[in-house]
């Protein structure tokens, strides 16, 4: 009986690392990611808040990088990836002893290397200070090679730039950052000396498995400041008085009224040139010919928004079931509903859309129209 017990408190330390084991190399554990099978898409989004970077167009050439080394990668992957602004992020080994290590060979061989993530973002869209604020909200920088459940150098933490310029903004960070804490910051503030990537099955880990051992939470991400690509504010609506004035019957009955006009007998039913469609009440932005198809209803039809904040959804019972209005965001006007039998490749939406309710900017009038800034994202 005396062996029992031991053996119960080694299984109840295992099952609280969760995808932990212990590794060899001191008193360091690894993530065991060939253990684990593959979620489907539909989990896979459950557990973390929606990317907000998966619909913005980047231009690439304009792209700057960054380092972060943080503990297990998995986590810090898909976390820096939901930071507004971040374009790509991968996961490998950086600042080690040895060229293109494996993972078991920085576990278990004393490499060096940090498990680390390379992060590619938008500097107009965020700053490097901004960045390197939100990594730290997911990390203790108090810690010497820990992070989590995680024990060993390679979970060490890091910050690494290319560009010495940076380093005056990373140093600002830390500065700020030590005010927080009464122990010293000993996370690394260094230049990358090489990044390897790791191995495929590492890479969008928590993507695919969403369930896997994960050592950060994601809540400081509801309180990022996402711009609307769009500006309500410049986009007022009329009075009603006015709106009965500038539209037509159908028009207003639709908009004001929550009407559905007729399949098939509408205006753009079956319009495929390029341009954008507006609210036919404010002329706020609202769709693109980029994501239109003939999804063979008799209305407009799309796979989204331009942007996902120009419109919003109410439920409706107005039918024999319930279905999720779409309405305008500055002009509150009815324009149809959303379905979930879209294209499966392009996101799985129907944005099924009354004509009445939209009015189309042919793409060679936009930038007269004051529409050019949303030049490309159209076809």
């Amino acid at each position: 009986m005396k062996f029992k017990f031991p053996l119960l408190l080694l299984f109840m330390l295992l099952f609280l690392a969760a995808c932990s084991l212990p590794g060899t190399s001191g008193s360091s554990t690894v993530s065991d990611a060939e253990g684990t099978t593959e979620a489907s898409s539909a989990e896979s989004t459950s557990r973390f808040p929606e990317n907000p970077n998966k619909d913005l167009d980047f231009d690439t050439d304009k792209l700057e990088d960054i380092w972060f080394a943080g503990g297990c990668f998995w986590g810090v992957e898909a976390y820096m990836a939901r930071v507004y602004g971040v374009y790509d992020v991968t996961s490998g080994y950086a600042n080690g002893t040895t060229e293109n290590p494996t993972y078991k060979e920085v576990l278990y061989e004393n490499t060096g290397h940090a498990e680390t993530v390379h992060v590619q973002y938008d500097p107009e869209r965020i700053d490097l200070e901004s960045l390197v604020s939100q990594f730290f909200m997911i990390i203790d920088p108090t810690l010497l090679n820990q992070q989590g459940n995680d024990k060993g150098t390679q979970y060490r933490t890091g910050v690494y730039y290319e560009n010495a310029e940076d380093l005056a903004i990373i140093d600002g960070v830390v500065a700020a950052e030590a005010e927080r804490y009464d122990k010293p910051i000993v996370t690394e503030i260094e230049p990358l000396e090489h990044y390897y990537l790791a191995e495929e099955y590492h890479q969008d880990y928590l993507e695919k498995n969403p369930d896997g051992y994960c050592h950060i939470e994601f809540d400081s991400l509801e309180d990022q400041e996402i711009p609307s690509l769009i500006d309500p504010a410049a986009y007022p609506k009329p009075s009603d008085d006015e709106l009965k004035e500038m539209l037509t019957e159908v028009q207003y009955n639709v908009t004001q009224e929550d009407a559905t006009e007729t399949a098939f007998s509408n205006e753009y039913w079956d319009n495929y040139e390029p341009g954008i469609y507006v609210d036919i009440t404010t002329g706020e932005p609202l769709f693109s010919s980029a994501d239109q198809y003939d999804s063979g209803t008799g209305w407009p039809s799309f796979t989204k928004p331009i942007d996902p904040a120009v419109v919003t959804e109410h439920d409706d019972y107005s039918g024999f079931f319930k279905r999720t209005e779409i309405r305008s965001r500055s002009g509150d006007s009815h324009l149809g509903h959303v379905f979930d039998d879209g294209p499966e490749d392009r996101g799985g939406l129907r944005y099924c859309m009354n004509s009445a309710a939209l009015r189309f900017i042919p793409a060679e009038e936009m930038e007269k129209e004051g529409y050019g800034y949303l030049s490309d994202y159209v076809d």
